[in-house]
């Protein structure tokens, strides 16, 4: 029962991991409810404190939408290299370029590209060969 009473205006939701020294200090104690358990007392008890307000949602570095009509150069270029086939190869210097480091997100659509570009070389390749010599 005196337990119950020390919890009467916090509720711990899960047991920390914190007792193990799996995580950084900062990052030990979350909580998903406002005012709960803000002094260091509380927090060594394995509460759980709120961070910041979940209102406060300020824009992510990849909620901008993609370029080439949201949907990425890496896979524009795929898409586009149907009909221009020197599009794979421009997706593929800009894939082994590390043009991805700007936004991951394009990292499918170049490596796409840069497949389809060596599909697109052997097929020429292999026609060439058949050309010249039979």
């Amino acid at each position: 029962m005196e337990e119950a009473k020390g919890l009467n205006s916090s509720l711990e939701l899960v047991k920390s991991v914190s007792e193990k020294h799996l995580l950084r200090p900062s990052s030990r104690y979350y909580s998903m409810f406002k005012g709960q358990a803000t002094d260091a007392a509380e927090n060594e008890k394995g509460k759980y404190v709120l961070i910041r307000d979940a209102e406060d949602l300020q824009p992510g570095i990849y909620d901008k939408p993609l370029p080439c009509f949201g949907c990425g150069v890496g896979w524009f270029s795929f898409l586009l290299g149907f009909v221009f086939p020197l599009m794979w190869y421009y997706g593929t210097f800009l894939y082994f370029g590390n043009h991805y480091r700007k936004d991951p997100r394009e990292r499918a659509g170049l490596a796409a590209s840069a497949i389809a570009a060596l599909a697109c070389s052997v097929a020429l390749f292999v026609i060439t060969v058949i050309l010249l010599f039979f």
